[in-house]
Formats: C-alpha cells, structure tokens, sequence
C-alpha cells in the first residue's frame, strides 16, 4: 500500500504546487481587455478575410479600439455595423460608398487561344510562374484556375466559362480576391458605379487582337464619347476614373469590341 500512496501524495503535492503558480501567474500578468475592443470584436461580421490590413477581426477590433484604424475599417461590414462600431467609438459614422470586385477580363475560351495544355497545380498562383504567365494567349487575362474562388470568405466570386465572375449581391468588397490575383485582373470600383472596362491588357489593338477578340483595342472612341472626361489611356488601355464617371454609358455604346459593359441596361453581369 505504502509503494501507491507514496506516489499518489508525490503527483497530488505536485499538481497543488503547479495550480498555485498557474493561479498567481494568472493574477500576476493578466492583460485587462478593453472594453472597447471587446463590443467592436462582438459585432463584427467574423470573416477574418484580411481585407482592413489586419489580421483577422480580432486584430482589426483593436486595432480600432485603439486609433489606429477607422470605424468602416471593415470591408466586410455594412453600413448598420460600421455605424455601430463609430457609436462604440464616439465618432460619426463614415458615409464613404462601399465597394465591389469586379474582373476586367472577358476572354472566356471561345475568344482566346490557349497557348499550351496545363495540368499543373489548379490555382493562378502556381500557373502564372510558367512562360508567357500561364496558359492562355493574353498574358494579362484571367486563368480561371479559381485561387479568387478560394479565398473569398462570403462565396461570392465563382469560375464560369473559364474566367470569374462575382457575384455583386454577395461581394462586400473584402479584396481578398484582389489580393491574391497575380495578374491584378480584379480590381475594387464603388459599388453604385454601372459602367465596367472587362480588358486589362495595355498592348496595342493589333497585339490584343491576335489573343482576345473582345479585348480593349485602344482606339480611343470611349475616350471622346464621354463628356465628363471621365476615361483615359493607360499605354493603350482605356481605364475608368470613377470620381468623374455618371454612369450614362455612352462610352459603352461606342465601344466596337463591346468590352466596356453598361448595367444599367442589364440584369447582370456578361
């Protein structure tokens, strides 16, 4: 008997011991949380997608708590939770407009030509490391391998007709997806603005035409239809400053390659 009780005293003493030091540690160096903090965690959305420049909700949420990020630091909130984190703060509200992804390339496979077989590992970020940045003809096009689809936390991005599209009802404008696009095909525009450039190659009209049939040209005609001098050339890309845009949608009317969409006169995406 005395061989067990020994060692059942000896285990027992020793678990007392370490309980107390775990006890006065815990007292010792506790870390009070702010409260602050501890409301502005509770009603955020919880997607951890990255998309404030934090690491995830908890950082964001101190982050805050502390000054060093805004009320509508969130991409992924809506304006009811950003008014509750300014009134958790003791700041006016942000009444700055959301945004959305969208992808500016259109070159489904009926309109591009491939310039190899694949069979790597399915995701952009792997692909884009072969020659010619993967393996469709345009080099500045989307892969629709899917790595967008991967990293977007509110399924809101999905590969159709071998390019992503995003779904606009369910885009919060995280930016994970444009974070992680090597080829910066996806881009964040202000949610209520219609009018969309689906090309992102600046090459020339005659370089774009022998891998995209629906890519940019540059030809310049969007640029002298819109009265608001709302679009410029970027090499031979015609590219959008939505400051200045009103979404009338003249530039899309004159577009001859019908790469510049106009939702204001759709339902929803091409």
């Amino acid at each position: 008997m005395t061989g067990m009780i020994y060692p059942a005293l000896v285990m027992g003493g020793l678990g007392l011991t370490f309980g107390l030091l775990l006890a006065y540690a815990s007292k010792k160096f506790f870390v009070p949380v702010d409260e602050k903090q501890a409301k502005i965690r509770e009603v955020l959305p919880g997607a951890n997608c990255g998309g404030c420049g934090y690491p995830g909700c908890d950082g964001f949420a101190e982050a805050a708590a502390t000054g060093k990020a805004k009320a509508n630091g969130c991409t992924a909130a809506g304006a009811d939770i950003v008014a509750k984190i300014a009134e958790i703060l003791g700041v006016e509200a942000s009444t700055e407009e959301p945004k959305i992804a969208i992808v500016k390339c259109k070159g489904t496979p009926d309109k591009t030509v491939n310039n190899c077989a694949y069979y790597g590992v399915m995701d952009c970020r792997e692909a884009v490391i072969v020659p010619g940045k993967g393996p469709t003809s345009c080099a500045y096009g989307c892969l629709g391998l899917g790595t967008c689809v991967n990293v977007c936390p509110f399924d809101a991005i999905h590969i159709k007709e071998g390019i992503a599209k995003v779904d606009e009802d369910k885009c919060v404008g995280c930016g994970a997806c444009v974070n992680n696009c090597p080829k910066n095909v996806i881009t964040l525009i202000p949610k209520s603005k219609k009018v969309r450039i689906q090309c992102n190659s600046p090459l020339k009209g005659t370089e774009v035409k022998k891998s995209c049939s629906v890519g940019c040209i540059g030809c310049t005609l969007c640029v002298k239809a819109c009265p608001k001098q709302a679009i410029t050339m970027k090499d031979s890309l015609a590219v959008i400053d939505y400051d200045l845009c009103i979404n009338c949608g003249l530039c899309a009317a004159k577009c001859p390659t019908k790469n510049i969409i106009n939702l204001r006169l759709a339902t929803k995406p091409e």
